[in-house]
């Protein structure tokens, strides 16, 4: 019975974004064990993505209404479904693996789960973010980067997109905050990652995160584009929030970096171009690089494999010479319009609508 249930849970969460796949090492069933109780699993199962009132769901759950309430806030206060209050009233919903229950786990990350979400990425979740992630999130181009005489659209802009919103919270990348338990991370900026309205709004009613200005959110996201991190918002033109990535450490960002042509499956409309007689060979350019695109020829300069970049960017501003520059796609990929469509798109895309 109890297997069951976590089967259960597992196949329903696998609808969800890129999925929560099952493994021939079971750990998928250790994470849900380690989040979920037998009756969490029960009442999660009973969800849906849709917000649901408390006296609607007390039907659904066989409990008055009093303590289906009881229920349901205490596994909103664990992180383990989505909680929206309007005047006097709460709304749940069931939440994806990711962005979700993981994510939902960054005030309260142990080791131990840490260690499990892990080997679940090692074993078969990086390979769904690989066929799935540019249905995901999406990379936009440092502002600095992009040549002046280019329209830029605005949901391709981080300073419109971040004033367009009215409430912005930051709070720690949980993916760097799991690595540097896991192993030593890479130090690089935390507090990075933004969201924005009602997902902003949830993560201040757990004490997940601060409210920010517009202003202080375009500083962070300097700093972090200044430490090498790539800004990718989720994907759609009013996206719930933006990641400020690692090609180390951040789920979707280093399962982009080990395959072999990131260009392919990235949500992206620019690249890099390389003018190696321009090249002083100072390697200020490759650390920056998070998918390896740019390496050391055998003459000194360096080298770029358009099949690895990701139009972040970033090793534009680091270029004193000028030898590398961004350029538009021709093929112009237009993102969804809401966060709706872009989980509509995303279930087509793996064939669950």
């Amino acid at each position: 019975m109890e297997l069951d249930i976590y089967r259960d849970l597992q196949q329903m969460l696998d609808k969800f974004s890129v999925g929560f796949p099952r493994t021939d090492s079971g750990v998928e069933i250790e994470i849900l064990k380690k989040l979920f109780s037998e009756d969490d699993a029960q009442t999660f199962l009973k969800l849906s993505p849709l917000l649901e009132s408390t006296a609607d769901l007390s039907a659904k759950l066989g409990l008055s209404e009093d303590e289906a309430a009881v229920r349901l806030n205490d596994m909103f206060a664990r992180g383990l479904l989505f909680r929206l209050r309007k005047g006097d009233t709460n709304y749940y919903a069931a939440i994806p693996f990711i962005h979700g229950l993981f994510e939902f786990q960054v005030s309260r990350l142990e080791p131990e789960l840490a260690k499990l979400v892990e080997k679940l990425m090692r074993e078969k979740m990086g390979y769904n973010i690989q066929e799935n992630g540019s249905g995901f999130l999406r990379t936009i181009p440092v502002s600095q980067s992009v040549d002046p005489t280019l329209a830029v659209a605005p949901y391709e802009d981080v300073e419109q997109i971040l004033r367009s919103k009215d409430l912005i919270v930051v709070t720690e990348c949980i993916c760097r905050k799991a690595a540097a338990m896991v192993s030593d991370g890479c130090g690089k900026p935390r507090e990075a990652c933004f969201m924005f309205g009602s997902m902003g709004q949830y993560y201040l009613d757990r004490d997940m995160g601060r409210r920010v200005s517009a202003d202080e959110a375009l500083q962070i996201v300097r700093d972090c584009q200044a430490a090498g991190l790539v800004t990718q918002p989720a994907s759609a033109q009013n996206p719930g929030g933006m990641c400020n990535c690692c090609g180390d450490c951040c789920g979707v960002l280093a399962s982009m970096r080990e395959h072999p042509r990131p260009a392919e499956i990235v949500f992206t409309n620019h690249y890099a171009r390389l003018d190696r007689d321009e090249c002083n060979s100072c390697g200020e350019c490759f650390d920056l690089c998070q998918m390896d695109a740019l390496t050391l020829a055998a003459d000194g300069k360096a080298e770029l494999a358009v099949h690895r970049c990701i139009g972040c960017g970033l090793c534009v501003i680091a270029c004193s010479t000028g030898a590398l520059s961004l350029a538009a796609k021709e093929a112009v990929q237009v993102p969804p319009k809401n966060s709706m469509e872009q989980m509509i798109n995303l279930a087509k895309k793996r064939g669950i609508l």
